[in-house]
């Protein structure tokens, strides 16, 4: 095994690990909420209305905060691979970030669509949005099945991303995870 590059050189900056973990925890909180919204309001209950306006809420908030992380990484690129990475690794490591960031994008903007197409439209922390869409049964049902889909290979693709960082961490030791692991570090660190 080649030794890893410097952990430093390579590593994601403050801003970018912050975006990660705040990002990534916050996302996966919301699609497990997402999963358990019947079990914790059923259909037909008093509770339903407020549980899904809240799984609303939240999914704009991070909505915002994905478009800021997406600008950030627009703008600073990527630190490079470890030097033990071969050329193939590299390339699934890329699609499978693209992938990662697709889904970030398209889970909350589709349910936003959906809930645009819907009866009920949107209400942020209690505050009604103004609709944009009419109640077209269709296109609600279109959008949501895309926000459900979307959520299951989201979860699958964060479990392979989690798995390939702990093999990195614990079998490859080759200073991939530690790339991203909050540290001291600079914020202008690529």
């Amino acid at each position: 095994m080649k030794p890893a590059r410097s952990i430093e050189a390579a590593s994601y900056g403050r801003v970018a690990a912050a975006f990660h973990w705040l990002i990534g925890l916050a996302l996966l909180g919301q699609i497990v909420f997402g999963f358990l919204l019947d079990d914790l309001a059923p259909r037909k209950t008093p509770a339903r209305a407020s549980v899904i306006n809240l799984h609303k809420s939240w999914g704009l908030v991070l909505l915002a905060l994905i478009v800021v992380r997406v600008g950030w990484r627009l703008a600073h690129a990527a630190p490079p691979w470890p030097a033990t990475m071969s050329a193939t690794q590299q390339h699934a490591a890329r699609l499978g970030h693209r992938a990662l960031y697709a889904c970030m994008l398209v889970l909350p903007l589709a349910g936003y669509i959906a809930s645009n197409f819907s009866k009920y439209g949107v209400k942020f922390f209690g505050t009604v949005l103004k609709p944009w869409g009419a109640d077209l049964p269709a296109v609600y049902a279109f959008f949501n099945g895309v926000h459900v889909v979307t959520a299951f290979v989201f979860t699958a693709l964060i479990a392979g991303h989690v798995l390939i960082a702990l093999k990195h961490a614990f079998i490859d030791h080759d200073g991939q995870f530690a790339r991203i692991w909050p540290r001291n570090r600079s914020p202008e660190t690529p």
